[in-house]
């Protein structure tokens, strides 16, 4: 069993999206979407050993790219990821469910595309597909859903 749902939406999920001033109800639940689809709120370190990490499931990569070609010209935002924490290290997104967050909106502020209306999960099991799984990624719209509904149905 994973983590309350409505804990981590109301704990972690809402106040980080408030603090970097990119809260709106249809990024938290995307953001909280996210979470349950890419580590059922259970998982801290990809299973099988694979390179993501924390319960949004990034990998070094990303977080890498996010931090060298969107956050580095982007110092307010950059330091309200930070915290007080003085550098970035893809570790602190398996210890540290803020930043972990913080960083799963950043990827989405990056799309092109406006987030999906709040209560539309299908639509943003979709966005989710197309901008955070990618189109290559072995997760489909369908899982989302399905995970979605079995999670918040026992919450």
């Amino acid at each position: 069993m994973g983590l309350d749902p409505y804990q981590l939406r109301n704990l972690i999920i809402c106040p980080t999206l408030q603090r970097l001033d990119l809260w709106s109800e249809a990024a938290e639940e995307l953001v909280l979407g996210i979470a349950i689809q890419e580590s059922d709120l259970r998982y801290l370190q990809q299973v099988g050993g694979g390179p993501a990490r924390g319960l949004w499931q990034m990998e070094k990569a990303t977080h890498d790219d996010i931090w060298e070609n969107f956050l580095k010209s982007r110092i307010k935002l950059g330091m309200k990821v930070l915290g007080p924490y003085s550098r970035y290290d893809h570790h602190r997104l398996m210890w540290d469910l803020a930043y972990a967050c913080a960083m799963c909106r950043i990827h989405l502020l990056r799309c092109p595309n406006i987030l999906p209306f709040p209560g539309d999960i299908k639509a943003q099991a979709e966005y989710w597909k197309k901008w955070y799984n990618t189109p290559l990624g072995k997760g489909t719209v369908e899982q989302y859903l399905s995970n979605w509904h079995r999670v918040m149905g026992r919450a």
